[in-house]
Protein backbone atom coordinates (compact mmCIF):
# COMPACT_ATOMS: atom_id res chain seq x y z
CA UNK A 1 0.00 0.00 0.00
CA UNK A 2 1.42 3.54 -0.99
CA UNK A 3 1.21 6.54 0.72
CA UNK A 4 -0.20 10.23 -0.42
CA UNK A 5 -0.66 13.86 1.01
CA UNK A 6 -3.26 15.96 -0.06
CA UNK A 7 -3.79 19.63 -0.32
CA UNK A 8 -7.26 21.77 -0.54
CA UNK A 9 -5.64 24.89 1.03
CA UNK A 10 -8.13 25.23 3.85
CA UNK A 11 -8.03 29.15 5.27
CA UNK A 12 -10.54 29.56 8.06
CA UNK A 13 -11.33 33.53 8.99
CA UNK A 14 -9.84 35.64 9.96
CA UNK A 15 -7.44 36.59 7.49
CA UNK A 16 -4.42 38.06 7.83
CA UNK A 17 -2.65 40.29 4.80
CA UNK A 18 -0.31 37.55 4.48
CA UNK A 19 -2.27 34.65 5.14
CA UNK A 20 -2.49 32.90 1.80
CA UNK A 21 1.05 33.87 1.18
CA UNK A 22 1.94 31.73 3.95
CA UNK A 23 -0.51 28.95 3.85
CA UNK A 24 1.33 28.03 0.36
CA UNK A 25 4.67 28.14 1.44
CA UNK A 26 3.89 26.20 4.36
CA UNK A 27 2.35 23.66 2.62
CA UNK A 28 5.59 23.46 0.15
CA UNK A 29 7.33 22.93 3.16
CA UNK A 30 5.37 19.94 4.15
CA UNK A 31 5.69 18.44 0.71
CA UNK A 32 9.67 18.55 1.22
CA UNK A 33 9.14 16.62 4.29
CA UNK A 34 6.67 13.88 3.19
CA UNK A 35 9.36 13.10 -0.26
CA UNK A 36 12.40 13.30 2.55
CA UNK A 37 10.29 10.95 3.99
CA UNK A 38 8.88 8.40 2.13
CA UNK A 39 5.53 9.48 0.81
CA UNK A 40 5.02 7.87 -2.62
CA UNK A 41 2.67 10.79 -3.84
CA UNK A 42 1.60 14.21 -3.60
CA UNK A 43 -1.95 15.16 -4.50
CA UNK A 44 -3.63 18.96 -4.81
CA UNK A 45 -7.60 19.43 -5.77
CA UNK A 46 -8.90 22.36 -8.03
CA UNK A 47 -11.68 24.22 -6.29
CA UNK A 48 -12.67 27.75 -7.18
CA UNK A 49 -14.59 30.74 -5.11
CA UNK A 50 -14.92 28.50 -1.90
CA UNK A 51 -13.95 31.15 0.54
CA UNK A 52 -12.14 29.16 3.66
CA UNK A 53 -13.03 25.61 2.58
CA UNK A 54 -10.35 25.69 -0.37
CA UNK A 55 -7.76 28.26 -1.66
CA UNK A 56 -6.84 25.97 -4.34
CA UNK A 57 -7.73 27.33 -7.26
CA UNK A 58 -4.16 26.86 -9.42
CA UNK A 59 -3.35 23.38 -8.35
CA UNK A 60 -1.19 23.36 -11.36
CA UNK A 61 0.84 26.44 -10.50
CA UNK A 62 1.41 24.69 -6.94
CA UNK A 63 2.18 21.15 -8.04
CA UNK A 64 4.57 23.05 -10.85
CA UNK A 65 6.26 24.35 -7.61
CA UNK A 66 6.58 20.81 -6.12
CA UNK A 67 8.36 19.83 -8.76
CA UNK A 68 11.02 21.44 -8.40
CA UNK A 69 11.21 20.78 -4.42
CA UNK A 70 10.60 17.04 -4.51
CA UNK A 71 12.68 14.32 -5.95
CA UNK A 72 10.46 11.01 -5.65
CA UNK A 73 6.78 11.62 -5.32
CA UNK A 74 4.44 11.40 -8.06
CA UNK A 75 2.59 14.47 -8.81
CA UNK A 76 -1.19 14.49 -8.93
CA UNK A 77 -3.82 16.43 -10.12
CA UNK A 78 -6.28 15.37 -7.80
CA UNK A 79 -8.60 16.69 -9.30
CA UNK A 80 -8.75 19.12 -12.36
CA UNK A 81 -12.33 20.11 -13.30
CA UNK A 82 -12.98 18.82 -16.92
CA UNK A 83 -15.99 20.54 -17.93
CA UNK A 84 -14.33 22.61 -20.53
CA UNK A 85 -16.59 25.66 -19.50
CA UNK A 86 -13.98 25.73 -16.35
CA UNK A 87 -10.66 24.51 -18.58
CA UNK A 88 -10.71 24.00 -22.31
CA UNK A 89 -9.27 20.64 -23.07
CA UNK A 90 -6.67 22.00 -25.15
CA UNK A 91 -4.75 23.87 -22.21
CA UNK A 92 -5.30 21.12 -19.83
CA UNK A 93 -3.30 18.84 -22.32
CA UNK A 94 -0.72 21.42 -22.35
CA UNK A 95 -0.66 22.10 -18.58
CA UNK A 96 -0.71 18.21 -17.79
CA UNK A 97 2.14 17.81 -20.11
CA UNK A 98 4.38 20.76 -18.96
CA UNK A 99 4.15 19.81 -15.35
CA UNK A 100 4.97 15.74 -16.77
CA UNK A 101 7.93 17.37 -18.13
CA UNK A 102 9.55 19.71 -15.65
CA UNK A 103 8.80 16.39 -13.09
CA UNK A 104 10.97 14.09 -15.14
CA UNK A 105 7.71 12.08 -15.82
CA UNK A 106 5.86 11.98 -12.26
CA UNK A 107 2.74 13.20 -13.16
CA UNK A 108 -0.56 11.64 -12.56
CA UNK A 109 -3.78 13.16 -13.95
CA UNK A 110 -6.93 13.07 -12.38
CA UNK A 111 -10.05 14.09 -13.40
CA UNK A 112 -13.17 15.46 -12.05
CA UNK A 113 -16.65 17.01 -13.11
CA UNK A 114 -16.34 19.99 -9.67
CA UNK A 115 -19.36 19.60 -7.12
CA UNK A 116 -20.80 22.48 -6.03
CA UNK A 117 -23.24 25.27 -7.27
CA UNK A 118 -20.99 28.10 -6.17
CA UNK A 119 -18.10 27.21 -8.20
CA UNK A 120 -19.87 25.29 -11.10
CA UNK A 121 -22.71 28.25 -11.25
CA UNK A 122 -19.69 30.73 -11.58
CA UNK A 123 -18.69 29.17 -14.79
CA UNK A 124 -22.24 28.84 -16.07
CA UNK A 125 -21.90 24.50 -15.80
CA UNK A 126 -25.31 22.98 -15.39
CA UNK A 127 -25.20 20.21 -12.73
CA UNK A 128 -27.45 17.74 -14.91
CA UNK A 129 -24.76 17.89 -17.51
CA UNK A 130 -21.24 18.40 -15.73
CA UNK A 131 -20.23 14.72 -15.64
CA UNK A 132 -20.79 14.46 -19.20
CA UNK A 133 -18.94 17.26 -19.75
CA UNK A 134 -16.15 15.81 -17.17
CA UNK A 135 -15.89 12.82 -20.04
CA UNK A 136 -16.22 14.47 -23.01
CA UNK A 137 -13.14 16.80 -22.04
CA UNK A 138 -11.54 14.14 -20.68
CA UNK A 139 -11.51 12.15 -24.12
CA UNK A 140 -10.36 14.99 -26.28
CA UNK A 141 -7.34 15.59 -23.79
CA UNK A 142 -5.95 12.10 -24.17
CA UNK A 143 -6.05 12.38 -27.97
CA UNK A 144 -4.01 15.08 -27.74
CA UNK A 145 -1.72 13.52 -25.43
CA UNK A 146 -0.63 10.66 -28.26
CA UNK A 147 -2.22 12.42 -31.43
CA UNK A 148 0.77 14.41 -33.54
CA UNK A 149 -0.85 16.18 -34.47
CA UNK A 150 -4.10 16.31 -32.97
CA UNK A 151 -6.46 15.71 -35.63
CA UNK A 152 -10.00 17.59 -34.08
CA UNK A 153 -12.42 17.01 -32.17
CA UNK A 154 -16.04 17.59 -32.29
CA UNK A 155 -18.47 16.81 -29.64
CA UNK A 156 -21.79 18.44 -27.84
CA UNK A 157 -19.55 21.44 -25.40
CA UNK A 158 -16.77 21.80 -26.91
CA UNK A 159 -15.12 21.73 -30.80
CA UNK A 160 -11.21 22.15 -31.34
CA UNK A 161 -9.84 22.16 -34.97
CA UNK A 162 -6.69 20.23 -36.03
CA UNK A 163 -3.80 21.76 -34.26
CA UNK A 164 -0.89 19.69 -32.84
CA UNK A 165 -1.07 20.29 -29.17
CA UNK A 166 2.34 20.75 -27.92
CA UNK A 167 4.18 19.86 -25.80
CA UNK A 168 3.51 16.19 -25.45
CA UNK A 169 4.09 14.48 -21.89
CA UNK A 170 7.08 12.49 -21.11
CA UNK A 171 5.03 9.55 -19.88
CA UNK A 172 4.08 7.66 -23.22
CA UNK A 173 1.56 7.31 -23.97
CA UNK A 174 0.14 9.58 -21.34
CA UNK A 175 0.67 10.01 -17.55
CA UNK A 176 -1.79 7.80 -15.41
CA UNK A 177 -5.29 8.59 -15.32
CA UNK A 178 -7.33 8.92 -12.27
CA UNK A 179 -11.08 10.24 -11.37
CA UNK A 180 -12.43 11.72 -8.34
CA UNK A 181 -15.34 8.88 -6.94
CA UNK A 182 -17.48 9.24 -4.20
CA UNK A 183 -20.02 6.60 -4.18
CA UNK A 184 -20.10 3.11 -5.89
CA UNK A 185 -21.94 4.57 -9.22
CA UNK A 186 -18.70 6.34 -9.74
CA UNK A 187 -16.74 3.93 -8.74
CA UNK A 188 -17.96 1.13 -11.55
CA UNK A 189 -17.51 4.21 -13.77
CA UNK A 190 -13.93 5.00 -13.12
CA UNK A 191 -13.43 0.90 -13.18
CA UNK A 192 -15.59 0.40 -16.70
CA UNK A 193 -13.39 3.74 -18.19
CA UNK A 194 -9.78 1.66 -17.11
CA UNK A 195 -8.86 4.32 -14.89
CA UNK A 196 -8.06 4.69 -11.03
CA UNK A 197 -10.70 5.34 -8.48
CA UNK A 198 -9.54 8.32 -6.41
CA UNK A 199 -12.27 7.96 -3.49
CA UNK A 200 -13.28 11.11 -1.69
CA UNK A 201 -15.97 9.69 0.81
CA UNK A 202 -14.73 9.23 4.27
CA UNK A 203 -15.07 5.15 4.88
CA UNK A 204 -14.58 2.70 7.15
CA UNK A 205 -12.35 -0.41 5.97
CA UNK A 206 -15.28 -2.41 6.28
CA UNK A 207 -17.01 -0.11 2.98
CA UNK A 208 -13.83 0.35 1.40
CA UNK A 209 -13.56 -3.80 1.36
CA UNK A 210 -16.84 -4.00 -1.05
CA UNK A 211 -15.75 -1.15 -3.01
CA UNK A 212 -12.24 -2.59 -3.38
CA UNK A 213 -13.98 -5.69 -4.87
CA UNK A 214 -16.62 -4.12 -6.94
CA UNK A 215 -13.89 -1.83 -8.77
CA UNK A 216 -11.38 -4.60 -9.77
CA UNK A 217 -14.23 -7.14 -10.77
CA UNK A 218 -15.88 -4.40 -13.17
CA UNK A 219 -12.12 -3.81 -14.19
CA UNK A 220 -11.49 -7.20 -15.38
CA UNK A 221 -14.65 -7.67 -16.90
CA UNK A 222 -16.37 -4.31 -18.31
CA UNK A 223 -13.63 -2.13 -18.86
CA UNK A 224 -13.48 -0.43 -22.11
CA UNK A 225 -10.42 2.33 -21.49
CA UNK A 226 -10.99 5.66 -22.42
CA UNK A 227 -7.09 6.26 -22.11
CA UNK A 228 -4.29 4.44 -24.28
CA UNK A 229 -3.07 2.72 -21.18
CA UNK A 230 -4.88 1.45 -17.95
CA UNK A 231 -4.78 2.15 -14.57
CA UNK A 232 -6.09 -0.09 -11.82
CA UNK A 233 -5.51 2.04 -9.17
CA UNK A 234 -8.08 2.26 -6.01
CA UNK A 235 -7.23 5.00 -2.98
CA UNK A 236 -8.98 6.36 -0.30
CA UNK A 237 -9.17 9.53 1.24
CA UNK A 238 -8.23 9.60 5.00
CA UNK A 239 -8.24 12.51 7.77
CA UNK A 240 -4.90 12.04 9.26
CA UNK A 241 -2.85 13.24 11.74
CA UNK A 242 -0.05 11.52 14.04
CA UNK A 243 1.19 12.35 17.68
CA UNK A 244 1.89 11.00 20.75
CA UNK A 245 -0.92 12.79 22.34
CA UNK A 246 -3.83 10.57 21.61
CA UNK A 247 -6.36 13.16 23.81
CA UNK A 248 -5.16 15.89 21.70
CA UNK A 249 -5.23 14.79 18.61
CA UNK A 250 -8.89 13.57 19.64
CA UNK A 251 -10.08 16.76 20.23
CA UNK A 252 -8.46 18.59 17.24
CA UNK A 253 -9.23 15.69 14.69
CA UNK A 254 -12.79 16.67 16.19
CA UNK A 255 -12.58 20.16 15.25
CA UNK A 256 -10.67 20.66 11.99
CA UNK A 257 -11.83 17.45 10.40
CA UNK A 258 -15.42 18.40 11.40
CA UNK A 259 -14.93 21.77 9.70
CA UNK A 260 -13.94 20.58 6.95
CA UNK A 261 -17.20 18.20 6.80
CA UNK A 262 -19.46 21.23 7.52
CA UNK A 263 -17.46 23.24 4.78
CA UNK A 264 -18.64 20.74 2.47
CA UNK A 265 -21.89 20.91 3.54
CA UNK A 266 -22.20 24.36 3.33
CA UNK A 267 -21.39 24.63 -0.42
CA UNK A 268 -22.80 21.81 -1.26
CA UNK A 269 -26.24 21.45 0.89
CA UNK A 270 -27.42 23.63 3.54
CA UNK A 271 -25.57 26.98 3.12
CA UNK A 272 -26.58 29.83 2.73
CA UNK A 273 -23.24 31.87 1.21
CA UNK A 274 -22.57 35.48 0.94
CA UNK A 275 -19.31 36.26 -1.40
CA UNK A 276 -16.42 38.22 1.03
CA UNK A 277 -19.12 38.18 3.77
CA UNK A 278 -20.22 35.21 5.21
CA UNK A 279 -17.46 33.65 8.12
CA UNK A 280 -17.66 29.66 7.65
CA UNK A 281 -15.65 29.24 10.32
CA UNK A 282 -17.95 31.55 12.64
CA UNK A 283 -20.65 29.92 11.82
CA UNK A 284 -19.19 26.30 12.63
CA UNK A 285 -17.90 27.25 15.83
CA UNK A 286 -20.06 29.51 17.60
CA UNK A 287 -23.71 29.02 16.14
CA UNK A 288 -26.02 26.68 16.89
CA UNK A 289 -26.15 24.30 13.63
CA UNK A 290 -27.99 20.89 12.83
CA UNK A 291 -25.13 19.83 10.85
CA UNK A 292 -22.36 17.43 12.87
CA UNK A 293 -20.06 15.21 11.30
CA UNK A 294 -20.56 11.56 12.54
CA UNK A 295 -17.23 11.44 15.16
CA UNK A 296 -16.08 7.86 14.57
CA UNK A 297 -15.59 8.57 10.88
CA UNK A 298 -13.91 10.94 10.61
CA UNK A 299 -10.89 9.97 12.54
CA UNK A 300 -10.43 7.14 10.75
CA UNK A 301 -6.03 8.01 10.91
CA UNK A 302 -6.38 10.53 13.76
CA UNK A 303 -4.30 10.00 16.84
CA UNK A 304 -0.47 8.06 18.34
CA UNK A 305 1.29 6.21 15.96
CA UNK A 306 -0.54 3.03 17.54
CA UNK A 307 -3.64 3.85 16.84
CA UNK A 308 -2.80 4.35 13.14
CA UNK A 309 -0.46 1.99 12.30
CA UNK A 310 -3.71 -0.27 13.55
CA UNK A 311 -5.99 1.43 11.07
CA UNK A 312 -4.16 1.30 8.08
CA UNK A 313 -2.92 -2.31 8.56
CA UNK A 314 -7.08 -2.89 8.42
CA UNK A 315 -7.06 -0.71 4.99
CA UNK A 316 -3.67 -2.48 3.43
CA UNK A 317 -5.82 -6.30 4.49
CA UNK A 318 -9.32 -4.90 2.22
CA UNK A 319 -6.82 -4.36 -0.42
CA UNK A 320 -6.32 -0.47 -0.64
CA UNK A 321 -3.87 0.18 -3.21
CA UNK A 322 -3.20 4.15 -1.31
CA UNK A 323 -4.20 5.71 1.18
CA UNK A 324 -4.32 9.80 0.35
CA UNK A 325 -3.59 11.90 4.08
CA UNK A 326 -5.62 14.33 4.41
CA UNK A 327 -4.23 16.39 6.78
CA UNK A 328 -4.04 20.04 6.38
CA UNK A 329 -7.39 21.50 7.86
CA UNK A 330 -9.15 23.86 9.77
CA UNK A 331 -6.60 25.37 11.99
CA UNK A 332 -4.10 22.68 12.21
CA UNK A 333 -0.98 24.16 13.39
CA UNK A 334 2.03 24.53 10.69
CA UNK A 335 4.46 23.27 13.23
CA UNK A 336 1.99 20.17 14.24
CA UNK A 337 1.60 19.12 10.41
CA UNK A 338 5.26 18.99 9.91
CA UNK A 339 6.06 17.02 13.24
CA UNK A 340 2.44 14.93 12.42
CA UNK A 341 4.65 13.98 8.71
CA UNK A 342 7.96 13.17 10.32
CA UNK A 343 6.75 10.83 13.45
CA UNK A 344 4.92 9.13 10.90
CA UNK A 345 7.41 8.75 8.34
CA UNK A 346 9.63 7.57 11.23
CA UNK A 347 7.54 5.13 13.07
CA UNK A 348 4.66 3.92 10.70
CA UNK A 349 5.51 4.35 7.46
CA UNK A 350 8.43 1.84 6.81
CA UNK A 351 7.05 -1.20 8.33
CA UNK A 352 3.90 -0.80 4.69
CA UNK A 353 6.68 0.38 2.30
CA UNK A 354 8.88 -2.65 2.87
CA UNK A 355 5.71 -4.82 2.65
CA UNK A 356 4.46 -2.54 -0.29
CA UNK A 357 8.05 -3.57 -1.94
CA UNK A 358 7.46 -7.21 -1.39
CA UNK A 359 4.16 -7.29 -3.45
CA UNK A 360 5.18 -4.96 -6.08
CA UNK A 361 6.00 -8.39 -8.79
CA UNK A 362 2.43 -10.02 -7.61
CA UNK A 363 0.81 -6.55 -8.57
CA UNK A 364 2.64 -5.73 -11.89
CA UNK A 365 1.46 -9.48 -12.50
CA UNK A 366 -1.58 -8.32 -11.74
CA UNK A 367 -2.06 -4.88 -13.77
CA UNK A 368 -0.38 -6.70 -16.71
CA UNK A 369 -3.58 -8.90 -16.69
CA UNK A 370 -5.78 -6.20 -15.98
CA UNK A 371 -4.79 -4.29 -19.00
CA UNK A 372 -4.81 -7.08 -21.57
CA UNK A 373 -8.32 -8.19 -21.53
CA UNK A 374 -9.06 -4.12 -21.41
CA UNK A 375 -6.84 -3.07 -24.20
CA UNK A 376 -8.88 -5.55 -26.25
CA UNK A 377 -11.79 -4.22 -25.94
CA UNK A 378 -10.89 -0.65 -26.67
CA UNK A 379 -11.87 0.15 -30.01
CA UNK A 380 -9.30 0.33 -32.56
CA UNK A 381 -8.14 3.65 -33.52
CA UNK A 382 -9.48 5.09 -37.10
CA UNK A 383 -6.81 6.45 -39.48
CA UNK A 384 -5.31 9.63 -38.92
CA UNK A 385 -6.90 12.71 -40.30
CA UNK A 386 -6.01 13.96 -43.89
CA UNK A 387 -3.21 16.56 -43.26
CA UNK A 388 -4.39 19.83 -42.52
CA UNK A 389 -3.00 23.33 -43.79
CA UNK A 390 -3.66 26.51 -42.19
CA UNK A 391 -3.40 29.72 -44.08
CA UNK A 392 -2.35 32.97 -42.23
CA UNK A 393 -4.42 35.94 -43.07
CA UNK A 394 -3.49 37.80 -45.83
CA UNK A 395 -1.23 35.25 -47.46
CA UNK A 396 -1.77 32.09 -49.87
Amino acid sequence: MKFGGFYEHQLPRPWAPDSEHRLLKNALEQVELSDRGGYDYIWATEHHFLEEYAHSSAPEVFLAACTQRTRNVRIGHGIVQMPPYINHPARVAERVATLDLISDGRVEYGVGAGATETELGGFHVPQAEKKEMMLEGLRAVVRMFVEDPFGGFEGKYVTVPPRNVVPKPLQKPHPPLWMACSNRASILQAARLGVGALTFSFVSPEEANQWVKDYYAAFESESVPVGYAVNPNFAVTCPFLCDRDARRMGELGMESYGFFIYGLGHYSFFGDHEPGVTDLWDEFKNHPHDFAPPEGRIQDCVGTPEMIRKRLREFEAVGIDQVICLSQAGKIPHELLCSSIELFTKEVLPEFKERDQKCARQRAERNARLSEKAMARKPKVEAPPARTVIHAAGHH
